[in-house]
């Protein structure tokens, strides 16, 4: 059996595994309220041990949010990828028009997520690290591409958090708009009027 294999694989179980408990904390939240379901519960119900949960999330919140870390890691690749003639803002909102039509509308199962968020202080904080994190790393890709000095990085981390605040009142819009509307026509709205000055 090739050794040059075996990364490979040991990883794949790892993202399988994290990926269970995620659905396990999304499942059981649903079923039974954030507030009714214990870390012991989720690694039960993914199959694994409390121990092997704490090697992936640091509580249930953090499981239950796994999704939007995904998410939001996918669209930081996204501006990564853009090419490096493009203004920050042009990056920014290019990658999360193709983004969005890579992945679509949000399901279900995502739209009742995002309505429990409302009355959850707490997974709402574990949204808003994971957001913190990607301001930072949106920044740096900022920063990259600010053709006027910005020695204090104030350009680039606002630019960063306005593109990120448009994205999270897109999805709160959209969770009260009717059925059928489609998410990217309220983000493109947002983009366009956060935009205003920065592209």
């Amino acid at each position: 059996m090739s050794t040059t294999a075996e990364p490979g694989l040991r990883e794949r179980k790892k993202a399988a595994t994290r990926q269970a408990l995620h659905e396990s904390a999304v499942r059981l939240a649903m079923e039974h309220g954030l507030d009714r379901i214990t870390v012991e519960a989720i690694a039960d119900d993914a199959g694994v041990s409390r121990r092997t949960f704490s090697n992936y999330f640091g509580s249930k919140e953090e499981a239950l949010m796994y999704g939007d870390f995904q998410r939001v890691q996918r669209l930081v690749d996204a501006v990564r990828s853009r090419p490096a003639d493009e203004t920050p803002w042009q990056a920014l909102t290019s990658a999360a028009a193709i983004f969005n039509h890579e992945v679509g509308d949000l399901d279900p199962r995502m739209v009742a997520q995002g309505r429990l968020l409302r009355t959850h202080p707490t997974v709402l904080a574990a949204q808003m690290q994971t957001f913190a994190a990607a301001e930072r790393d949106l920044a740096a890709e900022v920063t990259a591409r600010l053709k006027e000095a910005d020695p204090r990085g104030v350009r680039a981390r606002m630019t960063a958090a306005t593109f990120l605040l448009a994205l999270r009142v897109s999805l709160n819009l959209w969770l009260d708009a009717p059925a059928g509307t489609p998410l990217w026509d309220i983000a493109d709205e947002a983009l366009a009027t956060a935009g205003r000055g920065l592209a």
